[in-house]
Protein backbone atom coordinates (compact mmCIF):
# COMPACT_ATOMS: atom_id res chain seq x y z
CA UNK A 1 0.00 0.00 0.00
CA UNK A 2 2.96 2.33 0.68
CA UNK A 3 4.42 1.91 -2.98
CA UNK A 4 1.04 1.90 -4.55
CA UNK A 5 0.32 5.70 -2.15
CA UNK A 6 3.82 6.54 -3.28
CA UNK A 7 3.28 6.13 -7.15
CA UNK A 8 -0.06 7.29 -7.17
CA UNK A 9 1.44 10.36 -6.01
CA UNK A 10 4.10 10.74 -7.83
CA UNK A 11 2.21 9.72 -10.90
CA UNK A 12 0.13 13.17 -9.98
CA UNK A 13 2.48 15.74 -9.35
CA UNK A 14 4.13 14.45 -12.95
CA UNK A 15 1.33 14.65 -14.71
CA UNK A 16 0.90 17.99 -13.64
CA UNK A 17 4.55 19.64 -14.71
CA UNK A 18 3.86 17.45 -18.14
CA UNK A 19 0.88 19.22 -18.29
CA UNK A 20 2.53 22.57 -17.53
CA UNK A 21 5.14 22.00 -20.04
CA UNK A 22 2.77 21.01 -23.05
CA UNK A 23 0.54 24.50 -22.33
CA UNK A 24 3.79 26.47 -22.32
CA UNK A 25 4.70 24.72 -26.03
CA UNK A 26 1.59 25.37 -27.21
CA UNK A 27 1.82 28.96 -26.41
CA UNK A 28 5.12 29.80 -27.37
CA UNK A 29 5.14 27.02 -30.63
CA UNK A 30 8.18 25.69 -29.17
CA UNK A 31 8.21 21.97 -28.79
CA UNK A 32 8.15 20.60 -25.17
CA UNK A 33 11.03 19.33 -23.71
CA UNK A 34 9.68 17.19 -20.99
CA UNK A 35 9.24 13.57 -22.47
CA UNK A 36 6.06 13.38 -20.52
CA UNK A 37 5.71 11.40 -16.92
CA UNK A 38 8.08 8.68 -16.28
CA UNK A 39 6.22 5.34 -16.20
CA UNK A 40 4.77 3.60 -13.36
CA UNK A 41 3.62 0.42 -11.82
CA UNK A 42 0.54 1.47 -13.64
CA UNK A 43 1.57 1.37 -16.59
CA UNK A 44 2.00 -2.66 -16.58
CA UNK A 45 -0.70 -3.21 -14.94
CA UNK A 46 -3.38 -3.72 -17.81
CA UNK A 47 -1.46 -6.15 -18.73
CA UNK A 48 -2.84 -8.62 -16.22
CA UNK A 49 -6.10 -8.91 -18.49
CA UNK A 50 -4.03 -11.70 -20.64
CA UNK A 51 -5.08 -13.62 -17.13
CA UNK A 52 -8.72 -13.56 -18.00
CA UNK A 53 -8.80 -16.32 -20.03
CA UNK A 54 -7.52 -18.27 -17.02
CA UNK A 55 -10.29 -16.44 -14.85
CA UNK A 56 -12.66 -17.24 -17.28
CA UNK A 57 -11.28 -21.09 -16.56
CA UNK A 58 -12.49 -20.91 -12.94
CA UNK A 59 -15.98 -21.06 -13.87
CA UNK A 60 -16.29 -23.91 -16.86
CA UNK A 61 -17.00 -27.07 -15.94
CA UNK A 62 -14.33 -30.11 -15.65
CA UNK A 63 -12.06 -27.22 -14.19
CA UNK A 64 -9.57 -29.42 -11.64
CA UNK A 65 -9.71 -27.64 -8.36
CA UNK A 66 -11.24 -24.11 -8.91
CA UNK A 67 -10.88 -22.94 -5.57
CA UNK A 68 -7.46 -23.94 -5.55
CA UNK A 69 -6.56 -21.87 -9.44
CA UNK A 70 -8.57 -19.06 -7.61
CA UNK A 71 -5.87 -19.10 -5.01
CA UNK A 72 -3.17 -19.35 -7.03
CA UNK A 73 -4.41 -16.59 -9.66
CA UNK A 74 -5.54 -14.53 -6.86
CA UNK A 75 -1.48 -14.96 -5.45
CA UNK A 76 0.24 -14.29 -9.05
CA UNK A 77 -1.83 -11.03 -9.08
CA UNK A 78 -0.53 -9.90 -5.91
CA UNK A 79 2.83 -10.81 -6.19
CA UNK A 80 3.17 -9.12 -9.61
CA UNK A 81 1.33 -5.98 -8.49
CA UNK A 82 4.14 -5.26 -5.78
CA UNK A 83 7.15 -6.46 -7.50
CA UNK A 84 5.95 -4.09 -10.57
CA UNK A 85 4.98 -0.66 -8.28
CA UNK A 86 8.70 -1.36 -6.58
CA UNK A 87 10.64 -1.60 -10.00
CA UNK A 88 10.30 2.08 -10.93
CA UNK A 89 12.47 3.16 -7.56
CA UNK A 90 16.23 1.70 -7.18
CA UNK A 91 16.04 1.54 -4.07
CA UNK A 92 13.05 -0.93 -3.57
CA UNK A 93 13.98 -2.45 -7.26
CA UNK A 94 16.90 -3.48 -5.55
CA UNK A 95 15.79 -4.48 -2.31
CA UNK A 96 16.11 -8.39 -1.18
CA UNK A 97 11.95 -8.00 -0.73
CA UNK A 98 11.60 -7.44 -4.37
CA UNK A 99 13.74 -10.19 -5.57
CA UNK A 100 11.84 -12.74 -3.31
CA UNK A 101 8.79 -11.61 -4.67
CA UNK A 102 9.88 -12.07 -8.26
CA UNK A 103 11.36 -15.86 -7.47
CA UNK A 104 7.84 -16.34 -5.30
CA UNK A 105 6.12 -15.12 -8.53
CA UNK A 106 7.57 -17.19 -10.90
CA UNK A 107 7.10 -20.64 -8.59
CA UNK A 108 3.43 -19.65 -8.38
CA UNK A 109 3.38 -19.75 -12.37
CA UNK A 110 5.09 -22.88 -12.68
CA UNK A 111 2.57 -24.44 -10.58
CA UNK A 112 -0.19 -22.91 -12.29
CA UNK A 113 1.03 -23.78 -15.63
CA UNK A 114 1.95 -27.15 -14.51
CA UNK A 115 -1.84 -27.94 -13.26
CA UNK A 116 -4.12 -26.19 -15.92
CA UNK A 117 -2.00 -25.55 -18.89
CA UNK A 118 -3.91 -23.89 -21.35
CA UNK A 119 -4.43 -20.18 -21.04
CA UNK A 120 -2.66 -20.70 -18.00
CA UNK A 121 0.41 -20.54 -19.81
CA UNK A 122 0.36 -17.02 -20.78
CA UNK A 123 1.59 -16.54 -17.29
CA UNK A 124 4.92 -16.69 -18.24
CA UNK A 125 5.10 -13.41 -20.25
CA UNK A 126 3.60 -11.54 -17.17
CA UNK A 127 6.68 -13.18 -15.54
CA UNK A 128 8.92 -11.80 -18.32
CA UNK A 129 7.48 -8.55 -17.86
CA UNK A 130 8.01 -8.29 -14.04
CA UNK A 131 11.39 -9.81 -14.09
CA UNK A 132 12.13 -7.39 -17.20
CA UNK A 133 10.70 -3.96 -14.74
CA UNK A 134 12.93 -4.52 -12.22
CA UNK A 135 16.53 -6.28 -14.19
CA UNK A 136 19.02 -4.06 -15.36
CA UNK A 137 22.67 -4.09 -16.66
CA UNK A 138 24.78 -7.07 -17.12
CA UNK A 139 22.55 -9.31 -15.56
CA UNK A 140 19.40 -9.22 -17.46
CA UNK A 141 20.68 -11.06 -20.57
CA UNK A 142 20.93 -14.40 -18.29
CA UNK A 143 18.57 -13.64 -16.42
CA UNK A 144 16.32 -13.12 -19.18
CA UNK A 145 17.24 -16.22 -20.95
CA UNK A 146 16.78 -18.67 -17.71
CA UNK A 147 13.11 -17.40 -17.39
CA UNK A 148 12.78 -17.82 -20.83
CA UNK A 149 14.31 -21.47 -20.54
CA UNK A 150 11.88 -21.89 -17.65
CA UNK A 151 8.67 -21.49 -19.69
CA UNK A 152 9.99 -23.64 -22.42
CA UNK A 153 10.68 -26.37 -19.84
CA UNK A 154 6.95 -26.14 -18.16
CA UNK A 155 4.78 -24.96 -21.18
CA UNK A 156 6.79 -27.93 -23.22
CA UNK A 157 4.70 -30.67 -20.54
CA UNK A 158 1.31 -29.19 -21.57
CA UNK A 159 1.57 -28.19 -25.26
CA UNK A 160 4.60 -29.90 -27.16
CA UNK A 161 6.44 -27.90 -29.89
CA UNK A 162 3.72 -25.35 -29.51
CA UNK A 163 5.93 -24.09 -26.36
CA UNK A 164 7.94 -22.09 -29.24
CA UNK A 165 5.04 -19.29 -28.70
CA UNK A 166 5.07 -18.82 -25.52
CA UNK A 167 9.01 -18.79 -24.68
CA UNK A 168 8.77 -16.16 -27.42
CA UNK A 169 6.62 -14.29 -26.10
CA UNK A 170 8.28 -14.65 -22.53
CA UNK A 171 11.78 -13.75 -23.79
CA UNK A 172 10.20 -10.87 -26.12
CA UNK A 173 8.31 -9.07 -22.81
CA UNK A 174 11.30 -8.99 -20.96
CA UNK A 175 13.68 -7.62 -23.04
CA UNK A 176 11.37 -5.21 -24.60
CA UNK A 177 10.17 -3.79 -21.11
CA UNK A 178 13.76 -3.96 -20.09
CA UNK A 179 14.79 -1.91 -22.94
CA UNK A 180 12.40 0.81 -22.45
CA UNK A 181 12.27 1.43 -19.23
CA UNK A 182 15.88 1.52 -19.02
CA UNK A 183 16.32 4.16 -21.91
CA UNK A 184 13.62 6.01 -20.20
CA UNK A 185 15.66 6.14 -16.97
CA UNK A 186 18.53 7.36 -19.31
CA UNK A 187 16.75 10.13 -21.14
CA UNK A 188 15.48 11.63 -17.44
CA UNK A 189 19.01 11.02 -16.30
CA UNK A 190 20.45 12.79 -18.87
CA UNK A 191 18.11 15.72 -18.50
CA UNK A 192 18.50 16.23 -14.77
CA UNK A 193 22.34 16.34 -15.33
CA UNK A 194 21.64 19.25 -17.98
CA UNK A 195 19.54 20.99 -15.07
CA UNK A 196 22.21 20.49 -12.90
CA UNK A 197 25.18 21.94 -14.91
CA UNK A 198 22.84 24.78 -15.81
CA UNK A 199 21.76 25.54 -12.45
CA UNK A 200 25.78 25.47 -11.37
CA UNK A 201 26.84 27.97 -14.30
CA UNK A 202 23.65 30.25 -13.11
CA UNK A 203 25.57 29.90 -9.47
CA UNK A 204 28.87 30.84 -10.96
CA UNK A 205 27.68 33.71 -12.79
CA UNK A 206 26.36 34.90 -9.10
CA UNK A 207 29.78 34.29 -7.76
CA UNK A 208 31.32 36.32 -10.55
CA UNK A 209 28.94 39.02 -9.64
CA UNK A 210 29.26 39.32 -6.11
CA UNK A 211 33.45 39.50 -6.44
CA UNK A 212 32.37 42.07 -8.77
CA UNK A 213 30.16 43.73 -5.86
CA UNK A 214 32.87 43.22 -3.31
CA UNK A 215 35.43 45.14 -5.36
CA UNK A 216 32.93 48.15 -6.28
CA UNK A 217 32.58 48.66 -2.70
CA UNK A 218 36.35 48.00 -1.86
CA UNK A 219 37.63 50.97 -4.40
CA UNK A 220 34.53 53.45 -3.55
CA UNK A 221 34.86 53.22 -0.09
CA UNK A 222 39.14 53.40 -0.06
CA UNK A 223 38.65 56.49 -1.23
CA UNK A 224 35.96 57.55 0.92
CA UNK A 225 38.21 56.67 3.57
CA UNK A 226 41.38 58.60 2.25
CA UNK A 227 39.58 61.86 1.19
CA UNK A 228 38.00 61.72 4.65
CA UNK A 229 41.21 61.99 6.41
CA UNK A 230 42.75 64.25 4.05
CA UNK A 231 39.41 66.86 5.03
CA UNK A 232 40.45 66.17 8.54
CA UNK A 233 44.05 67.38 8.50
CA UNK A 234 42.85 70.13 5.98
CA UNK A 235 40.18 71.15 8.25
CA UNK A 236 42.04 72.83 11.07
CA UNK A 237 44.29 75.24 8.05
CA UNK A 238 42.68 75.51 4.58
CA UNK A 239 39.28 75.16 5.02
CA UNK A 240 38.83 75.90 1.39
CA UNK A 241 40.63 72.78 0.71
CA UNK A 242 39.11 70.58 2.97
CA UNK A 243 35.56 71.82 1.73
CA UNK A 244 36.72 70.40 -1.78
CA UNK A 245 37.48 67.10 -0.29
CA UNK A 246 34.04 66.73 1.11
CA UNK A 247 32.49 68.10 -2.04
CA UNK A 248 34.40 64.91 -3.49
CA UNK A 249 33.24 62.82 -0.89
CA UNK A 250 29.74 63.83 -1.41
CA UNK A 251 30.50 63.10 -5.69
CA UNK A 252 32.00 59.84 -5.10
CA UNK A 253 29.46 58.53 -2.62
CA UNK A 254 26.34 60.39 -5.13
CA UNK A 255 28.33 57.95 -7.77
CA UNK A 256 28.63 54.82 -5.60
CA UNK A 257 25.16 54.74 -4.67
CA UNK A 258 23.85 54.74 -8.51
CA UNK A 259 26.44 52.02 -9.27
CA UNK A 260 24.88 49.76 -6.36
CA UNK A 261 21.59 50.18 -7.59
CA UNK A 262 22.46 49.33 -10.61
CA UNK A 263 24.52 46.35 -9.50
CA UNK A 264 22.10 44.77 -7.27
CA UNK A 265 18.46 45.36 -9.39
CA UNK A 266 17.41 41.37 -9.89
CA UNK A 267 20.17 40.17 -7.74
CA UNK A 268 20.22 37.95 -4.60
CA UNK A 269 22.14 37.09 -1.99
CA UNK A 270 22.45 33.28 -1.68
CA UNK A 271 20.60 31.25 -3.67
CA UNK A 272 17.44 28.63 -3.10
CA UNK A 273 20.51 25.19 -2.98
CA UNK A 274 22.15 27.37 -0.48
CA UNK A 275 18.87 28.08 1.65
CA UNK A 276 17.80 24.31 0.97
CA UNK A 277 20.91 23.06 2.24
CA UNK A 278 21.04 24.95 5.07
CA UNK A 279 17.30 23.65 6.07
CA UNK A 280 18.86 20.23 5.75
CA UNK A 281 21.72 21.51 8.42
CA UNK A 282 18.66 22.95 10.57
CA UNK A 283 16.45 19.87 10.56
CA UNK A 284 19.05 17.65 11.54
CA UNK A 285 20.42 19.57 14.35
CA UNK A 286 16.86 19.27 15.65
CA UNK A 287 16.94 15.59 15.33
CA UNK A 288 14.33 15.64 12.13
CA UNK A 289 14.98 13.51 9.20
CA UNK A 290 15.35 15.80 6.18
CA UNK A 291 14.24 14.58 2.94
CA UNK A 292 15.49 17.00 -0.09
CA UNK A 293 14.53 17.04 -3.71
CA UNK A 294 15.01 19.53 -6.15
CA UNK A 295 14.13 19.01 -9.48
CA UNK A 296 13.31 21.52 -12.79
CA UNK A 297 15.60 24.46 -14.93
CA UNK A 298 17.28 27.06 -13.23
CA UNK A 299 15.08 29.84 -11.87
CA UNK A 300 14.87 33.58 -12.24
CA UNK A 301 16.50 35.18 -8.97
CA UNK A 302 13.15 36.69 -7.52
CA UNK A 303 11.04 33.43 -7.61
CA UNK A 304 14.35 31.76 -5.55
CA UNK A 305 14.30 34.77 -3.23
CA UNK A 306 10.42 34.15 -2.33
CA UNK A 307 10.43 30.29 -2.21
CA UNK A 308 13.82 30.41 0.19
CA UNK A 309 11.98 32.83 2.06
CA UNK A 310 9.14 30.46 2.26
CA UNK A 311 11.51 27.42 2.98
CA UNK A 312 13.04 29.18 5.79
CA UNK A 313 9.66 29.95 7.19
CA UNK A 314 8.28 26.27 6.98
CA UNK A 315 11.31 25.05 8.40
CA UNK A 316 11.29 27.42 11.44
CA UNK A 317 7.98 26.22 12.29
CA UNK A 318 9.16 22.32 11.97
CA UNK A 319 11.89 22.69 14.12
CA UNK A 320 10.26 24.78 17.17
CA UNK A 321 6.55 23.87 17.18
CA UNK A 322 5.91 20.49 15.27
CA UNK A 323 7.67 18.08 17.30
CA UNK A 324 8.22 16.32 14.16
CA UNK A 325 10.61 12.93 12.84
CA UNK A 326 10.71 13.56 9.64
CA UNK A 327 10.40 16.82 7.01
CA UNK A 328 10.13 16.01 3.27
CA UNK A 329 11.10 19.73 1.06
CA UNK A 330 10.72 18.94 -2.39
CA UNK A 331 11.22 21.67 -5.11
CA UNK A 332 10.00 20.46 -8.65
CA UNK A 333 10.51 22.94 -11.55
CA UNK A 334 8.51 23.28 -14.97
CA UNK A 335 8.74 25.38 -18.11
CA UNK A 336 5.95 27.61 -16.60
CA UNK A 337 5.57 26.93 -12.92
CA UNK A 338 7.53 25.68 -10.41
CA UNK A 339 5.98 24.24 -6.99
CA UNK A 340 7.76 23.76 -3.35
CA UNK A 341 6.11 21.62 -0.55
CA UNK A 342 7.50 21.30 2.43
CA UNK A 343 5.63 18.00 4.60
CA UNK A 344 6.49 16.90 7.91
CA UNK A 345 4.65 14.30 9.88
CA UNK A 346 4.47 16.23 13.29
CA UNK A 347 1.51 18.13 15.25
CA UNK A 348 1.75 20.77 12.71
CA UNK A 349 2.77 24.34 13.46
CA UNK A 350 0.00 27.75 13.29
CA UNK A 351 1.20 30.20 11.92
CA UNK A 352 3.21 32.02 13.82
CA UNK A 353 3.16 35.81 12.24
CA UNK A 354 3.35 38.87 14.91
CA UNK A 355 2.66 41.36 12.26
CA UNK A 356 2.19 42.18 8.82
CA UNK A 357 4.86 40.78 6.12
CA UNK A 358 5.79 38.52 8.38
CA UNK A 359 5.22 34.38 8.92
CA UNK A 360 3.08 32.45 6.67
CA UNK A 361 0.00 35.49 6.35
CA UNK A 362 3.57 37.63 4.44
CA UNK A 363 4.47 34.84 2.69
CA UNK A 364 1.01 34.48 1.22
CA UNK A 365 0.85 37.88 0.19
CA UNK A 366 4.04 37.94 -1.39
CA UNK A 367 3.53 35.18 -3.48
CA UNK A 368 0.20 36.63 -4.70
CA UNK A 369 1.77 39.96 -5.18
CA UNK A 370 4.23 37.92 -7.66
CA UNK A 371 1.95 35.92 -9.64
CA UNK A 372 1.82 32.68 -7.40
CA UNK A 373 0.09 31.17 -3.92
CA UNK A 374 0.95 29.58 -0.77
CA UNK A 375 -1.50 26.65 1.12
CA UNK A 376 -0.87 25.43 4.58
CA UNK A 377 -2.97 22.96 6.06
CA UNK A 378 -2.92 19.81 8.32
CA UNK A 379 -0.89 17.11 6.07
CA UNK A 380 -3.60 14.46 4.34
CA UNK A 381 -2.68 10.61 5.04
CA UNK A 382 -2.03 7.93 8.16
CA UNK A 383 1.15 10.30 9.30
CA UNK A 384 -0.78 12.98 9.01
CA UNK A 385 1.05 16.22 10.30
CA UNK A 386 1.30 20.16 8.29
CA UNK A 387 2.24 21.04 5.09
CA UNK A 388 3.19 23.60 2.81
CA UNK A 389 2.98 24.13 -0.78
CA UNK A 390 3.93 26.86 -2.84
CA UNK A 391 3.88 27.98 -6.45
CA UNK A 392 5.09 30.80 -8.45
CA UNK A 393 6.24 31.68 -12.41
CA UNK A 394 9.29 30.51 -13.06
CA UNK A 395 10.53 34.20 -13.63
CA UNK A 396 8.01 36.22 -10.98
CA UNK A 397 6.69 38.94 -11.92
CA UNK A 398 8.18 42.77 -9.91
CA UNK A 399 11.34 42.81 -8.86
CA UNK A 400 11.59 41.17 -5.22
CA UNK A 401 14.70 42.63 -2.72
CA UNK A 402 15.90 40.94 0.13
CA UNK A 403 15.37 42.83 3.61
CA UNK A 404 18.87 43.48 3.90
CA UNK A 405 19.67 44.58 0.41
CA UNK A 406 16.94 47.03 0.74
CA UNK A 407 17.56 48.43 4.07
CA UNK A 408 21.12 48.87 2.84
CA UNK A 409 20.29 50.81 -0.23
CA UNK A 410 17.78 52.76 1.66
CA UNK A 411 20.59 54.11 4.15
CA UNK A 412 23.08 55.11 1.57
CA UNK A 413 20.05 57.34 -0.01
CA UNK A 414 20.10 59.02 3.19
CA UNK A 415 23.22 59.43 3.60
CA UNK A 416 23.59 60.92 0.66
CA UNK A 417 20.22 62.94 1.15
CA UNK A 418 22.19 64.14 4.26
CA UNK A 419 25.24 64.94 2.67
CA UNK A 420 23.63 66.99 -0.29
CA UNK A 421 21.74 68.89 1.79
Amino acid sequence: MDAWQAARADWKEDMERFKDDQRAARRTGKRAENPGPPPTGFSLLPWLLLGMGAFSNLFQAGTPQPLLGGLGLLAFNSLYIYVVFRAFRKETREARSTRAALILLGAVTCALALGYGGSWLYFFPLLGLATGAITRGPWLGRVGLAVTALAVAVSAVQEGWDAVNIAYATFLSTMVTAAILSLSEAVRELRAAREELARRAVEKERLRFSRDLHDLLGHTLSVIVVKSEAARRLASRDMDAALAQITDIESVGRQALTEIREAVTGYRDGSLATELDRARSALEAAGIEPVVRHSGPPLAAQTETLLSWVVREAVTNAVRHSGAGRCEISVEGAAERVRLRVMDDGRGPSDTAGSPGTGLTGLRERLAAAGGRLEAGPGVGPRGGFVVVAELPVGAVGTVEAPETARAIGAMGTVARVVGA
